[in-house]
């Protein structure tokens, strides 16, 4: 069953991130992939994220999934301009890559080549449009092309605004589903009251929506994402949790596990962000029953 299928029949997902390597070596992540076959229903592939110069998303995908993974492509507007985002879509749905998921994406200066220059020739909006645009079986000229890709799109929201901001975040999300989007991904959340206002707010959109949990590893990681990363918020009880853990991966586990099941009625699906500890997904998914 596709990704899609998964999806319109209503089954909790679950997805897991995997990081390409910043070199051609694949035999790590090859090593993670058997490991999670069978186990998850997806395999997201980050396209430089973080500005952080790596092996393509699109070689990653093609390369999995001719090993009979269900992947998810990403494609993001930082670093092509329209020509290239263009071709690039039409590159995945040659080489069979139906799931998309589309990013306004990172700025170089953040990343490991901070003098590279930014492109975003087009927005995230803009980005959506095009694959709108491009199944329809028209380029962004008004040119015939010659078949018609076919995707399903996924896109980002900030599920954990609040106030203005939410109700703006909750704007965009129904511009993105009327310009086609199948799915959305959550940023990491680790506080089920801060995501309940957004189910209730757009339950009558009816479009699956995942939430993204980030392994954490140390309580310096949890305090570093709590300063720097946007819209993230955990609370002080699963940073005390992790202070008195002995076995940091043990905790880690069963603080993961205890959002995976807080999540499941809400939601319908999980994206795990392991960042290192891959090896620790199945044992996770047993701890949940998945």
């Amino acid at each position: 069953m596709s990704f899609k299928e998964q999806l319109e029949s209503g089954k909790f997902v679950v997805v897991a991130e995997l990081q390409p390597p910043k070199g051609n070596d694949l035999s790590e992540l090859y090593e993670y992939t058997e490991l999670l076959k069978g186990r998850v229903d997806a395999i997201n592939i980050p396209d430089l994220q973080n500005a952080i110069m790596r092996l393509g998303s699109l070689s990653v995908c093609t390369l999995l999934k001719a090993r009979g993974m269900e992947v998810i492509y990403n494609l993001s507007c930082s670093d092509r301009n329209r020509l290239a985002l263009q071709s690039e879509l039409l590159n995945a749905s040659a080489l069979g890559l139906k799931n998309v998921l589309l990013l306004q994406g990172d700025h170089p200066s953040i990343g490991d080549h901070f003098e590279a220059q930014a492109v975003f020739d087009l927005d995230v909006m803009g980005l959506l449009g095009t694959a709108k645009r491009l199944q329809e079986g028209y380029d962004l000229m008004g040119n015939d092309l010659q078949g018609k890709p076919q995707f399903c799109v996924g896109a980002q929201i900030n599920a954990t605004a609040k106030g203005h901001v939410l109700d703006l975040e909750i704007m965009d999300m129904e511009k993105k589903i009327r310009t086609g989007v199948d799915f959305f991904f959550t940023n990491s959340i680790y506080d089920v009251s801060l995501f309940e206002p957004f189910v209730k707010k757009v339950a009558h959109f009816k479009v699956p929506i995942i939430v993204a949990i980030t392994l954490l590893k140390s309580v310096g990681m949890a305090r570093y994402v709590n300063k720097h990363v946007e819209g993230a918020s955990i609370p002080d009880s699963i940073i005390d949790q992790l202070m008195k853990a002995s076995d940091k991966q043990k905790v880690s586990n069963e603080i993961a596990g205890g959002l995976i099941k807080a999540f499941k009625p809400l939601c319908q699906g999980v994206q795990l962000i392991p960042i290192g500890w891959e090896k620790q997904i199945p044992t996770l998914l047993d701890d949940v029953g998945l």
